[in-house]
């Protein structure tokens, strides 16, 4: 199977990419500085785009079966638009191609319901002030993004993951189209499910919870490594 990811120099890209060829894929991974990608697989092509140049996002869509989206910035007072802009470009040029799957991350924030049996202090304190201050410009372009994809007619699915954490291997996740219980979802776990969503064509047009439930880390330590200049 052909399939692109953009963001794939960011962490959960270069988990869905390294996946994917392990599967024996053909992976093409869009990155903004293609010089910095590892390379060293037949099955790997590496390409110099930018989200914001259609001309270079229809370039990497053209000839693909499926489309995965890990784009992501660290938080910020600045607006943030690359996740509806990207998924604009992407969006049109799958039209232009004839490539129907696509499937992209956004946040277990937007299902805008508590995870069950969360604790009080987290739910009315700790996610709020995430989600309306510190993550507010993400959050808002994630929910454009979302709103765009969903409009299309494309066979779409959006991955909603927790606070993301690197893991050493896949683990025995949890998938659910309505939020799950529990805090954190590791890029390996992550990576595993935009995957199988692309390749297996699972839940589309719906919108996709996973959740890791062995080795999770302490929420203050997700806190201080993503709030502050973490990537997806």
């Amino acid at each position: 199977m052909n399939i692109v990811v953009f963001g794939a120099n960011g962490p959960t890209g270069r988990q869905v990419t390294a996946q994917a060829l392990a599967e024996g894929h053909t992976v093409t991974a869009v990155t903004r500085r293609p010089e910095q990608f590892p390379a060293g697989d037949a099955r790997l092509r590496v390409a110099g785009a930018d989200v914001f140049d259609p001309a270079a996002v229809s370039r990497a869509v053209a000839g693909q079966d499926a489309v995965v989206s890990t784009l992501g910035v660290p938080y910020g007072r600045k607006p943030v638009t690359v996740y509806s802009a990207g998924v604009t470009a992407i969006s049109r040029a799958m039209t232009e191609h004839g490539v129907r799957r696509l499937v992209c991350v956004s946040s277990t924030v937007l299902f805008r319901v508590a995870a069950p049996g969360e604790t009080f202090f987290f739910r009315k304190v700790v996610e709020p002030a995430i989600a309306r201050t510190v993550g507010r410009t993400v959050y808002e372009d994630m929910r454009r993004m979302e709103e765009t994809v969903r409009d299309g007619d494309h066979r779409w699915t959006v991955v909603r993951p927790a606070g993301l954490f690197d893991a050493d291997a896949v683990s025995a996740y949890q998938v659910a189209t309505s939020r799950l219980p529990g805090r954190f979802t590791s890029r390996a776990d992550l990576g595993a499910v935009l995957l199988r969503e692309a390749v297996d064509d699972r839940h589309v047009r719906a919108f996709v919870d996973v959740r890791t439930t062995q080795g999770v880390p302490g929420i203050l330590d997700v806190i201080r490594k993503e709030a502050f200049g973490g990537r997806g």
